[in-house]
């Protein structure tokens, strides 16, 4: 009886814990956003009358609808783009397949806020390519409004569905393709009615994590709106606009967007739970056997548009070395625009890199357990503890970063103003990726090896940092690399929380686009890339040491 007692106070004493810091740190400043949402303006009483009042206003309207529009259609371009190139790379033979993979992923970890000024940089009024079509006397393509705002997040975002869709086709059991090809089914019509639809559930997965990517996002839409209403914008700017103790307006946006994106997630389970899409594959499927035109075009678009992502973050670095005269880029090399970001940005730099290593190994230390106590311990408590710790995917960072300032910002415990705030925030935000890191490597470790532990009288406590903790060492730094790296270009929370000594890299390029200095915002962005890049080389390399020593 004392052995079981023992057992069950580990997994009870992490739920606990953490039940405690997201009620505190998530459910709490939502609660604030709400309650500001619904209170009149004396402050007594609950109403409804402030959302009838914000939608009832055609520009609000007009920010909801562009919200939702752009999350759409980047999610959709982003399905026809990456599904495509997904089942290409599972089942023909790509030149250069490995690399491809691996530089597939770089979209996501580069700021979408540096890539959205690359492209104005190309196709912006002033830019390199907008000069270059009208020294021809040829019409220049506009990066501004909606059509480029979904173009410039579906080539940052198109990551999401391409990946765990890729690892959806190589799942799929060949018997399953064999058996629509013997009925007499095309190639074709056996990927539309078969092969597809098995992996729609990675497809949708990664759909959704584009939609809320898109609608949350602050820095894109705050260069390339322009005149467009998006709600993530105007939810800031009224915040920071509103005057009196309660700020109902922001409060209603900030909800619109948490409705959005919550609607969003469950339609998307509701859709899965009505369907059955595993198979039982015993091994990877082969490649097909195409003729050489077939390889050489599904090489050219799978490279095509991975380096067509990746071209905006080449040219900004370019820039970066190029003389500007006032907004005017010219001609020539030069590091003046490192010398004067020097000067600006030395602590900005040193902070951005502090507050992501800090808030990386809170997120860690918290997520870890959680993800262990979900894998191991299932039960009712944990399934709620599962969807709450998912949360912060569905809360755009300005929403979050309001709800602190309402929160913390007077009474019982203040933070704001001082670089802890930041951390915690970060924290709470990037914290579903330890979570589901713990988790998907849990499942690839026999759980006897615990169970051998704990028999043997050590406390589970112990076995899970002495034992378990040592072998998910591939995907806990996986976890906070990428958390990590999405830290370093936050700017949604960022904007709202920061105060004059804390301000971070974004907010330095913010800043310098805002003031007209596009010199030193591409010098910023070009230090964003490599602070992005450098660890990630570096981390992969010490994880390819630790694979080999382990062969």
């Amino acid at each position: 009886m004392r052995a079981l007692g023992v057992r069950s106070a580990f997994p009870f004493g992490v739920t606990l814990i953490a039940f405690i810091l997201l009620a505190l740190f998530l459910i709490y400043p939502l609660a604030q956003v709400l309650v500001a949402s619904l209170l009149d303006p004396t402050g007594t009483t609950l109403t409804f009358a402030n959302y009838g009042r914000v939608l009832g206003i055609a520009f609000y309207r007009a920010g909801l609808i562009n919200s939702l529009t752009l999350g759409a259609g980047a999610a959709a371009i982003s399905v026809v783009v990456g599904v495509p190139m997904a089942f290409c790379l599972a089942r023909l033979p790509i030149v250069g397949r490995n690399w491809l993979l691996a530089i597939a992923a770089l979209p996501l970890v580069l700021p979408s806020f540096v890539g959205a000024y690359a492209w104005v940089m190309l196709l912006g009024r002033s830019g390199i390519v907008t000069q270059a079509l009208a020294s021809v006397g040829l019409p220049s393509l506009s990066i501004y409004g909606m059509p480029g705002l979904t173009l410039v997040f579906a080539l940052h975002s198109f990551p999401y569905v391409l990946l765990p869709t890729v690892a959806a086709f190589k799942a799929i059991d060949q018997s399953m393709e064999e058996a629509s090809l013997n009925l007499g089914a095309t190639r074709i019509a056996t990927f539309w009615r078969v092969q597809l639809p098995i992996a729609l559930p990675a497809v949708l997965a990664g759909a959704l994590l584009v939609f809320v990517e898109t609608i949350e996002n602050f820095g894109v839409p705050f260069l390339l709106a322009e005149d467009r209403p998006i709600l993530a914008v105007q939810a800031y700017k009224l915040f920071v606009g509103e005057v009196g103790a309660n700020p109902a307006s922001a409060g209603v946006l900030s909800m619109l967007l948490v409705f959005c994106t919550v609607a969003a997630l469950l339609v998307q389970r509701r859709y899965l739970a009505r369907r059955r899409f595993s198979t039982a594959a015993r091994s990877q499927p082969p490649e097909l056997v195409v003729g050489a035109a077939g390889r050489i075009g599904a090489t050219v678009y799978c490279w095509g548009m991975v380096l067509l992502a990746l071209v905006p973050f080449a040219v900004v670095v370019v820039i970066s070395f190029m003389p500007f005269r006032g907004p005017v880029l010219h001609p020539g090399f030069t590091i003046d625009n490192f010398i004067v970001l020097i000067d600006r940005a030395s602590r900005p730099l040193l902070n951005t890199l502090g507050l992501a290593s800090a808030a990386t190994l809170a997120a860690t230390l918290v997520g870890l357990p959680i993800g262990y106590v979900l894998v191991r311990y299932r039960s009712a408590l944990a399934g709620i503890l599962d969807s709450l710790s998912m949360t912060p995917l569905a809360v755009a960072g300005t929403v979050l970063g309001i709800g602190f300032v309402l929160a913390f910002n007077a009474g019982w415990l203040v933070l704001t103003g001082g670089w802890l705030v930041l951390a915690i925030v970060y924290a709470v935000r990037k914290l579903p990726f330890n979570v589901r890191a713990a988790s998907a490597i849990l499942h690839q470790i026999e759980p006897s090896l615990e169970e051998a532990s704990i028999n043997l009288g050590v406390s589970p406590a112990r076995t899970f940092v002495q034992l378990t903790l040592p072998l998910m060492i591939g995907g806990v730094v996986g976890g906070m690399v990428l958390t990590w790296v999405a830290i370093v270009s936050e700017l949604s929370a960022t904007i709202v929380l920061y105060s004059g000594p804390w301000a971070t890299m974004t907010i330095v390029m913010f800043q310098a686009l805002e003031g007209g200095s596009p010199g030193v915002a591409s010098a910023a962005a070009t230090v964003l890339i490599a602070v992005t890049l450098v660890p990630l080389l570096l981390v992969y390399r010490l994880l390819r040491r630790h694979e080999l020593s382990l062969t």
